[in-house]
């Protein structure tokens, strides 16, 4: 949250209410930044000034396990306060029913690799770098960008 507060406030100048809230935490707190809970309000108040805000996050599937809740549902409360606020998430599958817990009506567009791209990137990356010595011959070069197909076509 305070991340994307922070690409608010660089659109612009510092609003007096972030500047104020950032060094009262830093006396209050030890020098740490504000709380969730004081860096929701700002951004509240941040995102209501706005006629529309787009937030991304990618590979919420790299966020750790216990604070995607909080992560989650502080998004959906923005987007309740500020209906014209659109959110766009990116991660793997696994993380779907997570995300519909707190969004009701998401709007998945699932993306998967062209095998053909994949294996012309992999046969690229064999000619790069299997031409400095003789230890990989045509069966090995097969099998590498057969194992590395198979495996995605599992995922």
């Amino acid at each position: 949250m305070g991340a994307i507060l922070k690409q608010l406030a660089c659109g612009g100048d510092i609003p007096k209410y972030v500047r104020g809230a950032f060094q009262k935490a830093k006396w209050e707190f030890g020098g740490r930044g504000p709380l969730l809970e004081d860096l929701m309000r700002m951004l509240r108040i941040a995102v209501a000034s706005l006629p529309q805000i787009f937030i991304c996050i990618d590979a919420l599937d790299e966020f750790p396990p216990k604070n995607l809740p909080e992560l989650l549902g502080s998004l959906r409360d923005i987007v309740r306060e500020s209906p014209s606020t659109r959110i766009l998430l990116t991660g793997r599958p696994h993380i779907r029913r997570a995300i519909e817990r707190y969004f009701a009506g998401v709007v998945v567009i699932p993306i998967s690799p062209n095998m053909g791209d994949v294996r012309d990137y992999l046969e690229m990356r064999l000619d790069r770098d299997g031409g400095q010595d003789d230890a990989m011959d045509d069966d090995l070069r097969a099998d590498i960008v057969r194992t590395i197909l198979d495996k995605m076509a599992d995922m």
